[in-house]
């Protein structure tokens, strides 16, 4: 993990791309002690962007595409860039051995993203069209500055959840859901949140009641979206997509609407890696199967 100081909220983009730069090194030492890589590795991948669009860029990408295109230009192997969207899609799909060949809906909800996606599969790369979302912060920013008012480290999901599985009472805050249509407002209920921290309120139940007003909230955006986007397949993923409880209040969505919903397993919900090294893998058996 990157380091990010106690009382902050992540790192500046500058700081970032400096943290990669620096560690980048040491990671790649420490992965070539447990791989013997020569004459076995065929491609490279790395998210580049965050979004598979022209114009989606943020400067700590930067570190993956210079440290990816210039190995590949050492080995003489191919380089394939990809999204970090596109790497949280397909380690959802690649989580729990899934296929989608038909258009499907996706909710991606991480650190510092709350999106509603149309997702499409052509040749082994994903066609994304923003169907909804968040007007102002994400899932994760929510939770994120909630955590940190309490005094929890960054990123404060993980602690938030324990918090809230401490939690003995059967009821949460009526903390207000502010969603209009295909977009959802998270800066309302967090500024009730930060008052109600002021206030005689453990912090147990701060957490259970955050968790519950994002569950909520992520349900009644779905709802309000699901009926004009008729798809047969919802897949959740991102890192705010592991919590248990928010997937508990998410689950009721099957039995609402006729639709297949799949959750990312726990363990790969956040790791983007893994999606973009089987997408690298796809793109490079398909590559040599065409020159062949």
């Amino acid at each position: 993990m990157l380091p990010v100081k106690v009382g902050t909220a992540g790192l500046r983009q500058s700081d970032a791309l400096f943290y990669h730069i620096k560690h980048l090194p040491d990671a790649s030492k420490n992965l070539m002690k447990e791989i013997d890589y020569r004459g076995k590795l065929l491609a490279i991948g790395a998210a580049t962007r965050p979004r598979p669009i022209e114009d989606s860029y943020m400067p700590v990408f930067m570190a993956a595409k210079s440290y990816g295109e210039t190995l590949s230009n050492l080995l003489n192997i191919p380089f394939y860039e990809f999204s970090h969207q596109e790497g949280h899609i397909e380690a959802g799909l690649w989580s729990i051995k899934r296929e989608i060949e038909k258009a499907f809906m996706v909710l991606h909800i991480s650190g510092g993203t709350t999106e509603l996606l149309k997702v499409t599969t052509i040749n082994n790369r994903y066609d994304i069209e923003i169907i909804g979302g968040t007007g102002d912060l994400s899932a994760g920013q929510f939770i994120d500055r909630i955590g940190i008012k309490l005094g929890l480290p960054f990123p404060a999901g993980p602690s938030i959840e324990k918090l809230a599985l401490n939690w003995e009472g059967t009821t949460a805050i009526e903390t207000p859901i502010a969603v209009q249509g295909n977009k959802v407002s998270f800066s309302g209920p967090e500024t009730f949140l930060q008052r109600k921290i002021d206030n005689t309120v453990s912090n147990e139940e701060i957490a259970f009641s955050l968790l519950q007003c994002v569950g909520k909230s992520l349900y009644s955006l779905l709802k309000n979206t699901i009926n004009n986007n008729p798809v047969e397949d919802l897949l959740i993923v991102g890192g705010v997509a592991s919590n248990k409880q928010i997937r508990n209040t998410l689950n009721n969505l099957s039995n609402e609407f006729k639709i297949n919903l799949h959750f990312g397993d726990i363990k790969y919900c956040s790791d983007n890696a893994v999606g973009i090294s089987v997408l690298c893998l796809k793109n490079y058996l398909r590559r040599k199967q065409l020159d062949c």
